[in-house]
């Protein structure tokens, strides 16, 4: 007893302590009256206008001015060349998405190139809508009002980059999604699998809802409908043999500037320590680093994330079956702890480190939230962290980074530590889940 008391004198931090100092903080700026006003269906309605006016406004500006933004420029270039390769010569990029992403960004091209990013910005917007009304149950849901405003605010931080990346289509479809879960197993599955086709992070919370739901084959049929219409839109666009190039157009890329485990190199390159360096892979529009043991770290990510992907699904199966020995575990809970454990993975163990990639992490924690406020306000706090430190990296101070800046180094190495400490909290949230005792509410029953 009196090594645990001196523990805790020594160690006076908890995550707990920095949690109510944050809401202290927030109790200071923000006046109680205002906050009962923010917490409802029309301070929620006003606070959706508010973030996404503002970009719409913006892409409206840009849009007038015959422009687009970021990589609403190649997208672009890809509708007006009708996606086809041998027309994009000396063009920007190669197509590198899976095939029904195809579908937005015809659909924003179908007025010509002058609106395009304004249709782009609108449709990420309605997608926004339909989630954040899924999310509150369309304002009869009071307890996700606070949910609804973490989504708002993390929307807002990571605007530019969500709203101009196929990733700002897909995180609004996996929260409606997630929304669903194991109630609706096939409605989720169909969202899901309809995400991967445009994107395919969305893969990774798949696997999660297919280890967690009752009824697995709903989840695989949800999969094998989206999937079957997808071959049948390649053939009828003629675009069948290029069905599954996104799976390959990845394999010969280098570490990516980002990366999480790009972080020794990028130290590496700052201290102009050896060999290692930044270069701008033009092939490709990717800032990456070159130096002793990128290349074997180059490929041995993706055999790192397969295993990676399988540990996270092994341990949420076992969560869920040695929770059911002891009395039942919440399977909505599990479904969103292990989606965002998937998810983290899939950033961590990538040699791809776009910044848009946080976008990913925001669906479950914004359902967590809602599920389980007090359970989930640690994540949440960190990957607000996380999305205001990926805003300091891209677009404020890129260059600086990529021009060997130690302090954006020291910036980017802390949001990759945040990253790691994300991932260990999701695992350790997805062991407490298959403990003997619960530490959730009882087993929700599936319809």
């Amino acid at each position: 007893m009196g090594c645990r008391r001196q523990s805790r004198r020594t160690f006076p931090i908890s995550a707990d302590s920095i949690f109510s100092a944050l809401t202290r903080f927030r109790h200071r700026v923000l006046p109680d009256r205002w906050e009962r006003a923010l917490l409802t269906r029309h301070g929620l309605f006003w606070g959706f206008m508010a973030v996404h006016g503002g970009f719409l406004v913006f892409a409206l500006i840009v849009s007038l001015r015959g422009e687009a933004f970021s990589d609403t420029f190649i997208y672009r270039d890809w509708a007006a060349a009708s996606f086809d390769d041998s027309r994009l010569a000396g063009g920007p990029s190669p197509w590198v998405y899976p095939i029904l992403a195809l579908v937005p960004l015809y659909l924003a091209g179908i007025a010509g190139p002058g609106p395009y990013f304004f249709l782009w910005v609108l449709m990420i917007a309605v997608l926004d809508a339909l989630a954040l009304g899924k999310l509150t149950d369309w304002g009869r849901k009071s307890s996700a009002f606070a949910a609804g405003w973490w989504w708002l605010v993390f929307v807002a931080i990571m605007g530019l980059l969500g709203f101009a990346r196929v990733d700002g289509l897909t995180a609004p479809l996996v929260l409606i999604a997630l929304v669903y879960g194991v109630q609706r197993p096939f409605v989720a599955g169909v969202l899901l699998a309809i995400g991967t086709w445009v994107k395919v992070w969305p893969a990774a919370v798949m696997l999660s809802l297919f280890t967690v739901v009752r009824n697995r084959l709903q989840v695989v049929l949800a999969g094998v409908v989206v999937s079957s219409c997808v071959v049948v839109l390649a053939a009828v666009t003629g675009s069948l043999p290029k069905l599954l190039n996104f799976l390959t157009q990845q394999g010969e890329r280098g570490m990516q500037l980002e990366a999480t485990f790009t972080t020794p190199w990028l130290w590496l390159s700052v201290l102009r320590i050896g060999d290692s360096h930044m270069y701008m892979n033009t092939d490709i529009n990717s800032m990456q680093v070159d130096g002793p043991g990128t290349a074997l770290m180059a490929t041995l990510m993706q055999p790192l994330l397969i295993i990676a992907a399988l540990l996270v699904a092994g341990l949420t199966f076992w969560a869920l079956h040695n929770g059911n020995r002891f009395g039942g575990v919440d399977r909505t809970e599990l479904l969103l702890a292990g989606s965002l454990t998937m998810a983290t993975a899939f950033v961590v163990f990538n040699k791809v480190g776009s910044p848009q990639f946080m976008v990913w992490l925001a669906p479950a924690v914004a359902v967590g939230l809602a599920h389980s406020f007090k359970e989930w306000r640690i994540p949440a706090t960190m990957l607000i962290a996380i999305a205001v430190a990926t805003f300091c990296i891209y677009p404020l101070f890129y260059d600086a980074l990529s021009h060997n800046d130690p302090v954006m180094a020291l910036v980017l190495t802390l949001r990759n530590v945040l990253l790691v400490v994300l991932f260990c909290w999701s695992l350790r949230r997805l062991y407490l889940l298959g403990r003997k005792q619960p530490v959730t509410q009882p087993a929700l029953k599936e319809s």
